[in-house]
């Protein structure tokens, strides 16, 4: 079937339940949940494959007092994930969506479960104050495991997922509904209506427009974000007059790969389970496990402006992510730490320094130095080694369209746009001016679950 042919076959039913924009994890979430609760359904996605920027999540779900951490042994409260996250957004986040996000997103990892989408391995994630970002065992990331789940069980739930189809514009009947006007790759347009509509496009890292236009400073930045991630969710909120807020909030990545066409981001999975940084001097120079915007800071004060990911075999034989960036080519071998430093073109006795300091910060647990309280697992005493050149990009956008904790779209005047929800990045107002890693999967199953729930029960 032609995606024109799709197109035009879907057009004749017309009439939806709601029209969901976008198939990263949040869109998919929010479908499945409808199309259980027996709504109609279509979601489109403008890229050629469903998965956005969700896809390409590596360090997992971020989620409080749940049964993993339980048969781990690890205590956690809501309260503490609320600080942490609280702490790690500079105080400046959304504080009602906060307590929603961290006292919900328990109840979605369980509801993934529900659905054969298991996360049963823990890791540690910058800011953090332990572990609490749910992983699969099975898989090398979450991303890609989590959206092949989610597109199989729409399938077998015959929700249509339109790709390569854009929504060029939306706004709203006399009757309440919505119109929206959907271009596929020929060209071709089709009118569809909804009594609803979920917006889950994405942030606008890959817009160098918005980006020029709210955050000049980072244009020499490349970006870990797939070319889709534009803004198109922004711009067709602010047709039907939704407020946008926190948009000078862009969040760089301390730790991407670069040396290539497509950036790779090497997700605090590698430091929760032990790595640490070094700069072209063969040194320590922050606390690896910071938040990302400082650890961002720590590096670009480096000369150059990038670092070296430090590990052992160990590392990569327990954590199926760094397999995975070790088949690809990422990671560069040596048998001693000499070999490596030499493979890095970095000083040999600065590194050796460095991990003979390092040993002794993880026997002694405490690190006098940079403060590291987490992610002290591993001496590094066996080799062989590893190392990962990374340097910071920029990676996520915090700021986007101001909804409430039922995930409506508010106007200037913060009231409801009646029919009209969003999740996900799409979003601003949780992440403060800085996201901790493993909370954005987890924001889009607890927001897409939201937004769903608030569908099941609309009344126009």
């Amino acid at each position: 079937m032609t995606q024109s042919q799709s197109i035009q076959s879907i057009a004749a039913e017309k009439q939806f339940d709601t029209v969901i924009v976008g198939a990263g994890s949040a869109g998919l979430v929010s479908a499945l949940a409808l199309a259980e609760a027996g709504k109609r359904v279509i979601v489109l996605e403008k890229m050629a494959k469903p998965g956005g920027n969700s896809i390409r999540a590596s360090s997992g779900m971020n989620a409080a007092k749940t049964v993993v951490q339980e048969h781990a042994g690890i205590k956690d409260t809501y309260e503490s994930f609320f600080e942490d996250t609280y702490r790690g957004g500079g105080r400046k986040n959304d504080v009602d969506m906060l307590r929603y996000f961290t006292s919900h997103a328990a109840e979605a990892v369980d509801w993934l479960k529900e659905h054969g989408i298991v996360l049963d391995d823990l890791t540690l994630t910058g800011g953090m104050s332990v572990k609490r970002a749910h992983r699969p065992s099975s898989a090398p990331a979450i991303g890609g495991y989590l959206i092949h789940h989610l597109v199989d069980d729409l399938a077998q739930k015959q929700v249509p997922i339109l790709c390569q189809t854009k929504v060029v514009n939306i706004m709203r009947m006399e009757s309440g509904d919505f119109q929206l006007i959907a271009e596929n790759q020929a060209g071709d347009r089709q009118t569809l209506r909804s009594a609803t509509v979920i917006l889950a496009t994405g942030g606008f890292s890959a817009s160098q427009d918005l980006i020029a236009h709210y955050r000049p400073d980072l244009l020499h930045y490349r970006t870990t974000n797939q070319p889709g991630a534009t803004g198109d969710g922004l711009r067709l909120a602010q047709q039907l007059g939704a407020q946008l807020i926190d948009m000078a909030e862009v969040q760089v990545h301390p730790t991407v790969y670069q040396d290539s066409a497509r950036t790779f981001l090497i997700g605090e999975t590698v430091r929760g389970e032990g790595a640490i940084l070094v700069n072209h001097q063969g040194r320590r120079f922050v606390n690896e496990l910071a938040t990302r915007k400082e650890v961002t800071a720590a590096i670009n004060a480096q000369s150059p402006a990038n670092a070296f990911l430090i590990f052992n075999q160990s590392l990569i034989n327990r954590v199926v992510a760094v397999q995975f960036y070790d088949q690809i080519g990422l990671v560069t071998h040596g048998a001693t730490f000499a070999e490596l430093a030499d493979q890095l073109k970095i000083p040999q006795a600065a590194l050796d320094t460095t991990m003979a300091t390092w040993q002794t910060v993880v026997h002694q647990q405490h690190d006098a130095e940079f403060g590291r309280t987490t992610g002290l697992v591993d001496d590094f005493a066996t080799g062989p080694f590893a190392a990962i050149p990374v340097a910071p990009a920029v990676h996520y956008t915090m700021g986007g369209v101001k909804v409430n904790v039922e995930t409506q779209v508010l106007d200037d005047q913060q009231q409801p746009i009646a029919g009209l929800y969003a999740a996900g990045e799409t979003v601003g107002g949780l992440h403060g001016n800085n996201r901790l890693g493993g909370n954005s999967i987890a924001e889009t199953v607890v927001f897409g679950l939201a937004a769903a729930r608030q569908i099941e029960n609309y009344q126009a």
